[in-house]
């Protein structure tokens, strides 16, 4: 190409020094977008989106089961039924459980909140900060005003939108959990036959290593979480502590949320023991608490977990805030695992990648150079010569 043309000239502003980074900028930038168009598009669709997401990572923990069931000669249609079945009478046990203590221990401690409140009112006003009786009211006065709001109306009926959505989005996970446990291998499968064998594969590996994953980071989590869920609820059934069912069911859900769930599930069971025992009391939940979360994570987790959750503390704070950022509450249930599986599934894509194709590029590959093959081949040869 004659480089004193037009094209060629533009050619060579595209290649110099600046024009080759502008070019990787700009596809980043292309991509950056693409990204931020899936998640929009996601968010939009956080009826179908969540349910699907929390079936798949349910299904992934419970298709041991189904598959043993069905080495043991069970048809699929029953060992699916018997699985997801036994799951959910589980699951309802434990939520009557939790309700029948919350109804039990519920007017002691509204009792108890509110000697609690009447002491933190005298001392406001009798103690060193001399808070006069007539501001404590106007506060309690303003909250009441604000309580009885508009906005607080509106907001209670979007509560009520919200629970209906919920109870659907509760309906549909059941129903594509149900198929994903009986189906979801020829669903995979079905997903990738367009592509080439090479490739259909590893992606079939890349599946196999998604599901490993994924289920084995929930049940280890769920061990992770009853044995913290066990050892806090016996502590505050030994101080004395109401609630001690449901703050331990607290502490179960908490641990699903890495790094933030035990904090907040402590601070929550140390805040009902400084409302309802005493300050002592609530220091003693706060050292059982702390001394727990220090067994988790020094010998019960790494042991548990192994190297299912391979990930640096700084990438699970970041999927984190952003899971909390695009979907709340179930966002961070479903950021690490999600990350995690992200990652899991690029390291087996490269670990069966051609040379020049990985996703991420192989460090010691590239040091080794030609001869980390060349090694082998002649060893297999040499063998097959004598």
């Amino acid at each position: 190409m004659d480089n004193s043309s037009p094209s060629g000239q533009v050619a060579r502003l595209w290649n110099d020094r600046l024009g080759r980074p502008a070019i990787r900028a700009a596809q980043v930038l292309l991509l950056l977008a693409l990204a931020a168009c899936v998640v929009f598009a996601l968010t939009r669709l956080s009826l179908l989106v969540i349910p699907v997401l929390i079936a798949m990572v349910v299904a992934a923990a419970l298709a041991p089961l189904v598959g043993f069931l069905r080495r043991r000669g069970w048809p699929a249609l029953l060992a699916t039924w018997t699985t997801l079945l036994a799951g959910l009478v589980l699951l309802g046990l434990v939520v009557w459980l939790v309700t029948l203590a919350f109804q039990d221990e519920w007017p002691n401690l509204v009792e108890e909140a509110g000697r609690g409140i009447d002491e933190l009112e005298a001392f406001l006003t009798d103690g060193p900060l001399g808070i006069s009786p007539d501001q404590i009211e106007s506060v309690r006065q303003s909250a009441v005003d604000a309580l009885s709001s508009e906005q607080v109306q509106s907001g209670a009926i979007r509560g009520a939108t919200a629970a209906a959505e919920a109870v659907a989005s509760l309906l549909l996970g059941v129903v594509v959990l149900f198929f994903l446990l009986k189906d979801g291998r020829s669903m995979f499968a079905f997903l990738i036959t367009p592509l080439r064998e090479a490739t259909r594969q590893r992606a079939q590996r890349v599946g196999e290593r998604s599901v490993e994953v994924l289920g084995g980071y929930l049940r280890g989590t769920a061990i992770v979480a009853t044995v913290d869920a066990v050892f806090i609820g016996v502590g505050l059934l030994i101080i004395g502590v109401p609630l001690a069912l449901p703050l331990a069911a607290v502490v179960f859900l908490g641990a699903f949320i890495p790094l933030l769930g035990a904090v907040l599930a402590g601070a929550l069971a140390a805040l009902v023991a400084l409302v309802t025992n005493g300050l002592l009391a609530a220091l003693v939940v706060v050292a059982l608490v702390v001394a727990v979360n220090q067994l988790e994570g020094d010998l019960l987790a790494p042991v548990v977990m192994g190297k299912v959750l391979s990930l640096h503390p700084l990438v699970v704070l970041s999927a984190l805030t952003a899971g909390t950022i695009l979907a709340g509450i179930v966002g961070a249930l479903l950021a690490v695992p999600i990350t995690a599986v992200a990652w899991a599934a690029v390291k087996e894509w490269n670990a069966t990648a051609p040379p020049g194709k990985q996703l991420v590029p192989d460090r010691a590959s590239e040091t080794d150079g030609p001869s980390s093959e060349a090694e082998p081949a002649g060893a297999e040869s040499s063998t097959t010569d004598g």
